[in-house]
């Protein structure tokens, strides 16, 4: 199955909409589509894995951790994390790149830097 992906409220939009526009096949779901606006990283989790979407952030910093716990006592469809300095075309490109060579289940409670 392919991957889809979901948006944390702090990942850039012009990512998101680059992968679109590149690839419109893609299941990239929004964090403004998903409502994730001030919503804890613990839920935004739950949430994506509800959906059966990795999470794609560029938190760095807490959602490491966040995640760390959360697969202690739940299944998550993966993280993918991006650095903040990361040029937007890379990140488009990577993100295109996972979607055509990897499956979801790949992704199971798995957390990768991009």
């Amino acid at each position: 199955m392919k991957i889809r992906f979901q948006a944390d409220a702090d990942l850039h939009q012009p990512i998101v909409d680059g992968v679109l526009r590149r690839q419109p096949l893609i299941d990239f779901k929004s964090a403004n589509d998903a409502n994730l606006e001030g919503v804890p990283d613990p839920e935004v989790l739950a949430r994506a894995a509800d959906e059966g979407r990795v999470l794609v952030s560029h938190d760095v910093h807490t959602m490491p951790v966040h995640f760390a716990d959360f697969i202690q006592t739940r299944k998550s469809s993966g993280v993918v994390l991006i650095a903040q300095n990361l040029p937007y075309g890379l990140a488009i490109e990577g993100l295109i790149r996972l979607w055509t060579t990897d499956d979801a289940e790949k992704w199971e409670n798995l957390l990768s830097f991009l």
